[in-house]
C-alpha cells in the first residue's frame, strides 16, 4: 500500500468520524431542545390564566427515581374554545411505571366518574383539568389511592401529529365504525371499516373517539388503551428512535407537561426496559353505580376504599395462599378427566349518556 493510499484512507475515516460526531451532536441538541419545549411556562402554557387558582392545590410529590411513578395522560377536545380556555378532558389515563420490577400498567378512567375535586365541589372527574393540572393530578390520585407525580396534556391535533410522526400504526379494527356530525362541519366524522389496516393520525383519532355502540364509553376506553399501546410499541422501533427530534418538534406545539428533561430521560430509559403488565378500566364495572346528580347522569363508586385496593392488587398482586394452591392441586389430581371446572359469572352492565361532544 502506497503512502498516498494510506493518507486517502485515513482522511476518509476522519471525514466519516467527523460526520458521525456532527450528526450525533445535532441529534443530541435537537433531542434535548425537543424535550425541553414540551414543558411550557408563562404565556406559552395553556394553563397560564388559571395558575393562581391551581397553585392553591399542593404540588405533586417528587419522583426519586426508584419508586413507582404515575403519569396522568389527558386528551381534550378543544374545538370551539378560545385561547386560554381549558376544556374538559375527553380522555384520561394513568401510566404507571415500576423501575424496580420493570413493569408498566395503563389505567383508563371513565370520564363520567363522580368524585371529589380538591378546592371545588364534587363533580365528574373530567372537569378537574379545568381548574389546572395540579388539581387534576390530586383528584385522580385521591380517587385511585396512588400519588400522581406528572401529567401530559394534549388535544386532537397533538394525537394526530404523534401517530403521523411515527409513520402510523398497523391495527385491527374490530368492526365498522360510522358517525357523522354537521355541528363541526363533518371535520371529525368517523368512517372506519372492520379488519386489519394501517391507521394514520386521522384514522387513529376516529378509532379512539368512537363510542356509538352498546357499551359507549366503556368500550371506548378499552380501544384507547389498545391504540396507545400500539403507538408506544411503534415508538420503540429503531426508525422511530432515530426520528425522535423530528417527532418532538412535530408534537411540541400541542403538548404540555410538568416533566423536566432529566425526568423524561430517566422515564424513557426505564420504560424502554419495561414490559406492559396490566391494562384496566377504572373504576371497574363491579364498583360502578349510575346516578343522577344535579340533573346530570354520572357514575359513582360504591366503595372508594375497595377501588384503591383494586388498584393496589393490580400493581402489587398479593402472594398466593399456599394452602389454597395445595387444595387446588389436589382437586386437579382427583379429577378423572384431568380438567378443572370453569364456572362463569355474568354481570349486568349499563351505559350512561351525556350531552358532551364526542
Amino acid at each position: 500500500m502506497t503512502k498516498k493510499t494510506k493518507k486517502t484512507i485515513i482522511w476518509s475515516i476522519c471525514i466519516v468520524l467527523a460526520a458521525v460526531i456532527a450528526y450525533g451532536t445535532y441529534y443530541a441538541v435537537s433531542f434535548y431542545d425537543g424535550l425541553q419545549s414540551l414543558n411550557k411556562s408563562g404565556e406559552s402554557s395553556p394553563f397560564h390564566e388559571i395558575e393562581k387558582v391551581d397553585a392553591k392545590v399542593p404540588a405533586p410529590p417528587e419522583w426519586e427515581g426508584t419508586e413507582p411513578v404515575n403519569i396522568l395522560l389527558m386528551g381534550v377536545d378543544a374545538r370551539g374554545f378560545e385561547e386560554g380556555e381549558i376544556p374538559r378532558s375527553d380522555s384520561m389515563m394513568v401510566a404507571s411505571i415500576d423501575p424496580v420490577k420493570k413493569k408498566m400498567y395503563l389505567f383508563s378512567i371513565l370520564r363520567d366518574t363522580y368524585t371529589d375535586i380538591p378546592g371545588h365541589d364534587p363533580n365528574r372527574i373530567n372537569t378537574a383539568i379545568t381548574h389546572g393540572p395540579n388539581t387534576a393530578m390530586k383528584a385522580v390520585g385521591d380517587l385511585l389511592g396512588i400519588p400522581i407525580q406528572y401529567y401530559v396534556y394534549t388535544d386532537f391535533q397533538g394525537f394526530i401529529k404523534l401517530v403521523d410522526s411515527v409513520g402510523g400504526v398497523d391495527f385491527y379494527v374490530e368492526k365498522d365504525m360510522n358517525y357523522s356530525s354537521k355541528a363541526d362541519k363533518n371535520e371529525y366524522d368517523i368512517n372506519l371499516k372492520e379488519g386489519m389496516q394501517h391507521l394514520d393520525g386521522n384514522a387513529a383519532l376516529q378509532y379512539v373517539r368512537f363510542r356509538y355502540d352498546a357499551m359507549g364509553d366503556f368500550t371506548r376506553t378499552e380501544r384507547q388503551r389498545e391504540l396507545i399501546k400500539a403507538v408506544a410499541k411503534k415508538m420503540q422501533t429503531t426508525t422511530s428512535i432515530m426520528k425522535l427530534p423530528d417527532i418532538l418538534k412535530s408534537v411540541s406545539p400541542y403538548i404540555d407537561t410538568n416533566l423536566e428533561v432529566e425526568d423524561m430521560w430517566k422515564l424513557a430509559t426505564v420504560a424502554y426496559k419495561s414490559s406492559m403488565s396490566g391494562s384496566e378500566q377504572v373504576p371497574p364495572m363491579k364498583l360502578l353505580k349510575e346516578e343522577t346528580i344535579g340533573g346530570a347522569a354520572v357514575l359513582t363508586v360504591g366503595n372508594p376504599d375497595t377501588l384503591k385496593q383494586y388498584i393496589q392488587d393490580i400493581m402489587s398482586p398479593p402472594d398466593p395462599d399456599p394452602e389454597t394452591e395445595e387444595g387446588q392441586s389436589e382437586g386437579k389430581e382427583s379429577d378423572p378427566a384431568g380438567k378443572e371446572s370453569n364456572p362463569s359469572a355474568s354481570t349486568s352492565t349499563s351505559t350512561s349518556t351525556e350531552t358532551d361532544r364526542n
